[in-house]
């Protein structure tokens, strides 16, 4: 069936490294330092110290294969056709005994990568890699005895030759226009992408396998391999992040020892990104991630958790691409309101910290997602933050932009919002009348000034006296505003009298305030 499944992958190249314009200067193919039992180059096809950083140890347990230089075998005519490298049999053609020995030896030859840039080069050898990756994923989906040590070391060792390598992403300052993604910038596919899905899916699979012992596998897949893993999420390929996401939590769930290096390591990805570069392509998946953990904290939740909520997932609503991961940050945000209720009034006063003042896209954004943490909110904690936040949403609902003003006044559609705001309405209400009185007097869009009217109707129908304070509270105002205008205006008018008096002596000109300013003050 898996043979069937990957026999339909794409196999078509496009320009680029192999790994998606990756940094390494070699051609091309890289094959084990081990590879004397499956796969063998061709004498003269590798120098001494010939390697590159990609094969550097960087605290792994597994060593790297080295790097053959593709230059350097065809300088050879000997070694330009490759005719070493020749498919292995098949598991089902060798005994039961034999299939241990035949998985490393697959597994040592798929440590060779090719160089995708050109589409027409090593067809053959392509193939019978690809060819061999989907055996050795079928092989291990139905493996029915435990994995010896020396298969781990294998597996790592070939996936950390396929996947590690340097990202080279593509400049990100036009992708991201008022925090909103756009639409027409496609994402940067990787040309090696044929052979790096099949080698994401075995080590998924790999991991995910019941015949895996965790204690044993750990030396091999180990912090420096995590963080490893953790560099290629800032690649610009959708399809590996989602491949990475989805072995990053497999890891996480079977690798209880790594748990807290994780999410620290985690933390560290995002305090670079709020606080330094603004970019990163991967926050949406870690936070996908981290969803699902948060869903999983046990109950009372411990100071760590709170340190996360409030160091990290309240400066994330900073960025200017917000957009990019609002959905899943706002996923993450209301679980920590389910998990404890009294989170409410900290996680709505981070909002209003990091609030966008001139970015109206992104003020709506944080209207939605204000209204599924109110949503959330029980009374005692909503009367600790009603003040300052209807302050704030007062500003919203005068906003000449008018989907901000209309996201706030659909506040109201809420029925639990509805509700705490009926209990505490003596103190929410001469807040934002004025706002409504406003918008009900002069906003320029049809809908935003229907739903102010209907906003104001349901506080009249509910406390008839109060709106009528709040109204005759806001009519003073305004007389008192006209008497302030007109105060200046005077003060204006007889500045312009006095200097145009003392203009051809050129005597300084010093002038009091204004009677009418002093009776309206």
């Amino acid at each position: 069936m898996f043979k069937q499944i990957f026999s339909k992958l794409p196999r078509k190249s496009s320009k680029g490294s192999e790994h998606g314009g990756s940094g390494r200067t070699h051609h091309g193919v890289t094959t084990s330092s081990k590879s004397s039992d499956s796969v063998s180059v061709t004498p003269g096809g590798t120098k001494p110290g010939n390697s590159s950083s990609a094969g550097q140890n960087h605290g792994n347990r597994v060593p790297l294969p080295n790097v053959v230089n593709e230059n350097n075998i065809h300088n050879n005519p000997n070694n330009g056709n490759f005719g070493s490298y020749e498919a292995l049999p098949a598991f089902r053609d060798v005994p039961s005994s034999e299939k241990p020995t035949l998985f490393i030896k697959k597994l040592r030859m798929c440590c060779v990568v090719f160089d995708f840039t050109d589409p027409a080069k090593h067809l053959k050898e392509k193939e019978i890699k690809r060819q061999t990756l989907v055996e050795l994923v079928d092989y291990v989906s139905n493996a029915n005895a435990k994995f010896v040590e020396n298969m781990m070391q294998e597996v790592v060792k070939m996936v950390s030759a396929n996947i590690f390598r340097t990202l080279s992403p593509q400049p990100r300052e036009s992708k991201i226009v008022d925090g909103v993604d756009m639409d027409e910038e496609e994402p940067s596919m990787d040309p090696a992408w044929p052979h790096l899905q099949i080698v994401y899916e075995l080590f998924l699979r790999f991991v995910a396998s019941p015949e895996l012992d965790a204690k044993l596998a750990k030396r091999y897949i180990d912090q420096s391999f995590i963080l490893r893993l953790l560099d290629l999420f800032d690649s610009e390929d959708p399809r590996e992040r989602e491949y990475l996401k989805m072995t990053l939590h497999r890891i996480y769930g079977k690798f209880m020892a790594h748990r807290p290096f994780i999410r620290k390591a985690i933390n560290n990805v995002f305090f670079n990104f709020i606080f330094e570069t603004e970019k990163h392509n991967g926050i949406a998946e870690f936070l996908e991630i981290l969803g699902s953990i948060i869903n999983g904290f046990a109950l009372p939740l411990k100071e760590e958790h709170k340190l996360f909520l409030v160091r990290i997932l309240i400066p994330l609503h900073k960025p200017k691409c917000l957009a990019m991961y609002h959905q899943q940050l706002s996923y993450c945000i209301t679980q920590f309101v389910e998990k404890d209720c009294k989170l409410a009034d900290t996680i709505i006063r981070g909002l209003l910290k990091y609030w966008p003042i001139t970015n109206s896209p992104k003020e709506v954004m944080f209207l939605g997602e204000l209204e599924e943490v109110l949503e959330a909110t029980q009374p005692p904690e909503f009367q600790r933050c009603m003040v300052p936040l209807f302050r704030r949403i007062a500003r919203c609902l005068n906003s000449p932009h008018f989907q901000v003003a209309e996201r706030a006044l659909f506040l109201w559609n809420n029925d639990h919002i509805m509700s705490l705001i009926k209990q505490n309405r003596k103190v929410i209400l001469p807040i934002i009348f004025p706002a409504l009185e406003r918008n009900a007097r002069s906003h320029w869009n049809q809908a935003v000034h229907g739903l102010t009217l209907n906003v104001r109707k349901v506080f009249n129908d509910v406390d008839p006296d109060l709106s009528k304070e709040c109204l005759q509270k806001f009519e003073e105002d305004e007389s008192k505003k006209s008497e302030v205008i007109a105060g200046r205006e005077a003060t204006w008018k007889r500045l312009e009298e006095l200097a145009a008096k003392k203009a051809a002596s050129g005597e300084a000109v010093l002038i009091g305030k204004a009677p009418t300013r002093n009776s309206a003050g």
